[in-house]
């Protein structure tokens, strides 16, 4: 078997291979692990992936360890910590963006329960559809950003290669959560 050709020729303990081994494509059924993952991709554009890695640590504390129910309640003063961080994306946009999304989520977890089963209410749909639904609740969200959240989170389809060892494992989490 050999891995996806991309990381195929990185070291263990590459940021990429860590997460294309670990994360990218496996089902994520925790709210905070959805919106984290969610942030992050927001985060991402325009950016390489790799900085976005590089900087999940410091992403993590600044924003409280993506715990939902704090960052929602997020004031001015999170909001001027958040865009002096260093260690983060200092963009305006994405700050907000992070915030009105994490209020957002929390609608929706009073509503379907969880941001996952807010997900499942929908599934399973095709890129175009998912792009519609998520641009109607959250801000800062594109085709790109919808694709790369809902694909590295397990809701659409994995992009690893069929040969590549993880693929099995992935497709086999996404049937026992009900997502092939």
């Amino acid at each position: 078997m050999s891995y996806c050709t991309f990381c195929q020729d990185l070291p263990k303990d590459n940021v990429h291979k860590i997460y294309h081994d670990h994360h990218y494509g496996h089902p994520i059924s925790d709210d905070n692990e959805l919106f984290e993952r969610l942030v992050l991709e927001i985060n991402q554009a325009g950016l390489s992936w790799d900085t976005i890695l590089k900087k999940q640590n410091n992403f993590k504390k600044a924003f409280d360890y993506f715990d939902i129910q704090t960052e929602a309640f997020y004031g001015e003063e999170d909001r001027l910590r958040l865009l002096s961080d260093s260690g983060i994306i200092r963009n305006k946009l994405k700050v907000n963006a992070a915030i009105h999304n994490a209020r957002v989520i929390l609608e929706l977890q009073k509503e379907y329960g969880s941001f996952k089963n807010w997900i499942m209410n929908h599934y399973p749909k095709a890129k175009e559809e998912w792009v519609k639904i998520f641009k109607k609740q959250f801000k800062f969200v594109g085709g790109e950003i919808v694709n790369e959240f809902l694909q590295s989170s397990g809701y659409l389809p994995t992009p690893h290669d069929k040969d590549c060892p993880v693929f099995g494992e992935i497709e086999a989490a996404r049937k026992k959560e009900g997502l092939s």
